[in-house]
């Protein structure tokens, strides 16, 4: 069974499925009401230079012809280790003999006054983007929070939309884990040039609102940023809740092994929600490691 039909769990089936087709029966559960989709690709979307059917990775026909039962939008609440069974939404119960959690992340949401208004949203997955979508059909002004790779995406795919959407970034360089402060400065420069304008060393203070709706940003300088969407690109943290509750060993991450191991045999872990010698990825690369090596561990292969 897999907790997870996003880019790592379906790619860790894929995987199996190459070194032994006919091995398990699959199981997986999506949260979300549709197949597997690429992620990294959310960016295009928004910006209109693509469709969510370019973006499927796995249609229907890749699970039916694999002989793989997707429960999809069936969010999973429990797992219960000692009699091996999930528990899903609908009442869909499943027994495992092996158990893969590949519930990724969750965007990190900033405790500011405010932060529950309509017009505040992350930018995590495809009905993020279908809000900003129907908020920037309207018109109006932007907000994005948080100069990173994410952040500066969204600002772009806003931008594209024709939307004013300024960066408020809490350092003084945008992407500073990847960027000094001279590739900072150029990559500022270039944004500008393409319509994103951003503001630097801004600390927020409050989502202000009326009527239950984001009307700006007010800044710890004073200055209130006019907003009718607020995008809260900050980032991710892993989800290890069924984990923990499940009485898996977690750290920041659900801890496996160098075989992806939980501290239950049975169960493994990869992605986003994993935490692998003390480090958690949000990277395409690690995360395919990741993939091979469960494949790898459930195939019986060294």
């Amino acid at each position: 069974v897999v907790i997870g039909n996003g880019m790592a769990g379906c790619r860790a089936v894929e995987e199996l499925l190459k070194r032994d087709a006919g091995r398990y029966d699959i199981v997986m559960f999506g949260a979300e009401p549709r197949p597997n989709y690429n992620r990294i690709m959310l960016s295009p979307v928004l910006a209109g230079e693509k469709q969510f059917d370019d973006i499927i990775i796995n249609g229907a026909e890749w699970y039916r012809d694999n002989n793989i039962v997707l429960h999809s939008g069936c969010p999973v609440p429990s797992i219960d280790t000692a009699t091996r069974t999930v528990f899903a939404g609908g009442g869909v119960v499943e027994r495992y003999d092996r158990l893969l959690l590949a519930t990724g992340s969750d965007p990190i949401v900033l405790p500011l006054p405010g932060n529950k208004l309509e017009g505040v949203v992350a930018f995590r997955d495809i009905d993020d983007v279908d809000r900003m979508v129907a908020i920037s059909g309207r018109g109006g002004r932007a907000v994005v929070l948080g100069g990173g790779l994410l952040g500066l995406e969204a600002a772009y795919g806003l931008a594209r939309r024709g939307l004013d959407a300024p960066v408020v970034h809490l350092v003084d360089v945008l992407m500073e884990r990847q960027l000094d402060p001279s590739a900072g400065h150029l990559l500022a420069e270039a944004l500008k040039s393409r319509g994103v304008t951003t503001l630097l060393n801004a600390s927020s203070e409050e989502i202000v609102g009326k009527q239950g709706k984001v009307s700006g940003l007010r800044l710890k300088d004073g200055r209130t940023l006019p907003c009718d969407l607020l995008v809260m690109a900050v980032g991710i943290r892993p989800n290890a809740r069924l984990a923990k509750e499940g009485g898996l060993a977690v750290n920041r991450g659900v801890v496996v092994d160098d075989a992806m191991r939980t501290s239950d045999p049975a169960i493994l872990a990869i992605g986003e929600c994993a935490e692998h010698r003390g480090q958690c990825y949000g990277l395409v690369a690690p995360i395919w490691e990741m993939c091979r090596a469960v494949a790898e561990t459930l195939t019986g292969e060294p």
